[in-house]
């Protein structure tokens, strides 16, 4: 395997890490400790960097987009998750929805909904999901219970579709000009038979954001409930068949929206170790302690080495699944790597607190930031239940032992 960059490759960490040391970095801890829900927003920093093509950098080159490559596309999320992770994810998460665009809408909704997004530096997406009462059984839902899963109801009005119900802790909720909302078209049967996803832009009729969520981490990236009130949906923007699943869209596809969505997580993951490791070093061989720098002593010496093997290990299994994804080639790697980056980058972020608690008692604003955002990890999607699915993928594709004839 060969993971060196090409020049492509590199010119768009190169720009990434620019942008965020000079642009990001600077403004990250001021927008972090903005109290409230939409106030540590800032249009400003994410006009810059769609300036720069972080909005749009996955949509394709034949739409007048940069079409990068998944490495492309992970160098960017780590160098920008460097400066600040909840930022790094205000960008990545237009990428996956234009990954789904891509592989899954017709050529008329990608008139309709791509272009515009290219235009507009203020255009950003989401997806609605989650709901009060529906959170990981919409990732791993019961077999044929059909009151499992989200329950917000579609209901077929002539060429319109009618939704009523609500979804909570939505990505990019209280700035988003378009949302992929899934919804229950048939009641009687599991999502994966009776649910169907619709496109829903921003001023749709019967449509509002509700509550925008102050969080403990990612306290910049948006967070927010969508309320439909007999919100009136074109059958036009309705994506893929109707019934046949909304959690089956763009996903088994090689530019799938779900297949990224792991590596987006691990990458950004990745650019927090990499800030910790650095805040680790800097503060060991700058500070004493007993008369001696904190470098010089062994226990520190030992935290600093598994910070930085866990990381760099961390980056080669992102690299590989990226590397591999460019291929064509999707494995349980893809959903592995995301559930090692959140053990990585709570481990990592704690022991860069535990070296910096030779100040005592008091706060570091910044390393406190990089354990509360590690903290957000948890609650991504689903990641208890994502182990449980692939351990299940694991065992059906390990070859049953020879001479058993398989399961009885």
């Amino acid at each position: 395997m060969d993971f060196s960059l090409n020049e492509e490759q590199r010119g768009w960490q190169s720009e990434a890490r620019k942008f965020a040391e000079d642009e990001i970095r600077p403004i990250s801890m001021q927008r972090d400790q903005i109290e409230g829900g939409f106030e540590p927003w800032d249009w400003g920093i994410i006009e810059k960097g769609s300036k720069l093509g972080f909005r749009t950098l996955a949509v394709p080159k034949e739409w007048g987009g940069p079409g990068a490559d998944f490495v492309s596309q992970a160098l960017v999320m780590a160098e920008l998750a460097r400066g600040d992770s909840a930022i790094s994810k205000a960008f990545s998460q237009n990428w996956k929805w234009s990954h789904l665009i891509a592989s899954a809408c017709t050529q008329d909704q990608k008139e309709r909904f791509l272009k515009p997004f290219l235009a507009d530096h203020r255009y950003v997406m989401g997806r609605g999901i989650t709901e009060p009462n529906a959170g990981s059984d919409n990732r791993m839902p019961p077999e044929d219970d059909p009151k499992a899963g989200y329950r917000l109801r579609a209901v077929r009005d002539g060429e319109e579709w009618v939704l009523n119900g609500e979804k909570c802790f939505i990505a990019n909720g209280s700035v988003g000009s378009l949302f992929f909302v899934d919804a229950r078209t048939n009641p009687d049967v599991g999502i994966k038979q009776g649910g169907t996803l619709f496109m829903v832009p921003k001023g749709t009729p019967g449509f509002r954001i509700g509550k925008v969520f102050n969080k403990r981490g990612w306290r910049f990236y948006q967070n927010a409930e969508l309320i439909f009130e007999n919100a009136r949906v074109p059958h036009a923007n309705v994506v893929g068949d109707v019934g046949t699943g909304s959690v089956k869209a763009g996903r088994g596809d090689t530019t799938g929206g779900d297949l990224f969505g792991d590596l987006e997580l691990a990458a950004n993951a990745l650019g927090v170790c990499d800030d910790a490791c650095e805040m680790a070093v800097i503060f060991a061989t700058t500070h004493k302690r007993a008369g001696s720098y904190l470098m010089e002593h062994q226990l520190v010496q030992l935290k600093i080495n598994e910070m930085h093997a866990l990381t760099e290990a961390l980056r080669s299994y992102v690299m590989r699944v990226a590397w591999l994804h460019d291929r064509r080639e999707h494995s349980a790697n893809a959903g592995l790597v995301m559930n090692y980056s959140t053990d990585v980058i709570q481990r990592v972020t704690r022991l860069n607190m535990e070296i910096h608690g030779a100040e005592g008692c008091m706060m570091h604003a910044r390393v406190d930031k990089l354990v509360r955002d590690a903290m957000v990890w948890t609650h991504l999607a689903g990641d208890t239940v994502q182990r449980i699915k692939i351990l299940k993928r694991l065992v059906k594709a390990t070859p049953a032992p020879a001479g058993t004839g398989g399961a009885d």
